[in-house]
């Protein structure tokens, strides 16, 4: 269905505020927010889905308006505590308009993080009691009106209700284009905190990164046993190298985290300072972007993340914006104890040819944790 079809037919239910946590299959509602509204007060990009929903809950409550969150599912549990704690009707009877890009469809491959989580998508729908219109390429208008009909009537009884996008449900003859002023490519930061790294412990946060890992370590006929590949679990990448460092205090282990996905759980940075793990390093590479699901801004240009981390009690804090600085810096702290926190600026973009992991998250586990069991 083509984009400005589907939001006409929104209109019909006055929505006019959209918030939520950008997808790729969304990516033509994504592109054309950001087009005609860029990030207003009409569209808001939130740190997580459950963010999202208490923003359009605040929007609720000020204007008596329903709001569009937009989501991939994989964040629907983020947004299960304030949907049924919050804004169920049988609470606050809070509606809004979930837009569900459906990762994982069955019968579509898809990434194996995106499978399970696909499956029971619909499932955890009908638990929750939001009534679902699955939106698909071959969805008519008429189809389309007839459910919003209902739609407007469960609204109007505080419940919320959800468009379940399928894979090309969703088209746009136009694509957003992303970009920053920063220089380093990420991969050639992973790079250079691989070779620092050695032997150590590489914890890689969900996304694009992770995928770099993997093939900088295929490209450097390297073993995949010193590194754990976060596919799935956005955001909790530092808190998984915590536990791990924790258990592991004479191994150095290193997180290579997002600005995304660090803004998601934040809290984390609060957890491994109060613990302060003299073998952890923390490196954010920030280029201001979901990169990995098409570009769209973070507010990672806006904040002071060393400021943060410094608050938060780490030990070491540098804020560097070329690889030769993080070289020069990586050789000064390598005797060191940390808590270590490294922000490292990075320009938006990929290889066009970047792969993804050929091994199995199952396989993947099982060499680490082998590893892990040589390590003090």
């Amino acid at each position: 269905m083509y984009i400005k079809s589907f939001l006409k037919s929104l209109e019909t239910l006055k929505i006019s505020f959209f918030t939520g946590v950008p997808d790729s299959q969304l990516a033509p509602l994504c592109d054309y927010l950001m087009e005609n509204f860029g990030l207003s007060d009409k569209h808001m990009i939130a740190v997580n889905e459950g963010n999202a929903l208490a923003l359009a809950a605040g929007y609720h409550l000020s204007t008596g308006k329903t709001p569009c969150v937009y989501l991939q599912n994989s964040g629907l549990g983020n947004l299960i505590n304030p949907l049924a704690s919050l804004t169920s009707e049988r609470v606050y009877g809070i509606p809004s308009v979930f837009v569900i890009g459906w990762r994982g469809e069955p019968g579509i491959k898809d990434e194996p993080q995106h499978m399970y989580q696909g499956e029971i998508t619909p499932k955890t729908l009908d638990l929750m009691g939001v009534e679902y219109f699955i939106l698909s390429k071959d969805t008519s208008d008429e189809e389309l009106d007839i459910k919003i009909h209902k739609f407007k009537s469960l609204l109007e009884q505080g419940k919320s209700v959800a468009f379940l996008v399928k894979k090309g449900g969703l088209v746009y003859d136009r694509k957003a284009v992303y970009k920053n002023n920063n220089k380093e490519k990420r991969e050639d930061l992973v790079e250079a905190i691989l070779e620092a790294a050695g032997e150590n412990i590489i914890v890689s946060t969900t996304g694009k990164t992770s995928r770099e890992v993997f093939e900088l370590r295929e490209k450097n006929n390297q073993s995949h046993k010193y590194d754990f590949l976060t596919v799935g679990s956005m955001g909790h990448s530092s808190a998984i190298a915590l536990g791990i460092a924790l258990n592991k205090p004479n191994t150095k282990i290193w997180c290579i985290d997002g600005d995304g996905a660090a803004l998601m759980h934040m809290g984390s940075l609060a957890l491994i300072g109060s613990k302060s793990p003299k073998n952890f390093v923390h490196v954010l590479i920030n280029n201001g972007a979901h990169e990995s699901v098409g570009g769209q801004p973070t507010v990672g240009e806006t904040i002071d993340f060393c400021k943060i981390a410094k608050a938060c009690a780490y030990k070491h804090v540098f804020k560097l914006e070329s690889k030769d600085e993080l070289k020069k810096i990586l050789e000064e702290i390598k005797d060191k104890e940390g808590p270590f926190f490294i922000e490292l600026k990075a320009a938006i973009g990929s290889r066009e040819n970047l792969g993804r992991p050929t091994t199995t998250p199952l396989e993947n586990k099982e060499a680490f944790m082998a590893y892990l069991k040589e390590c003090n």
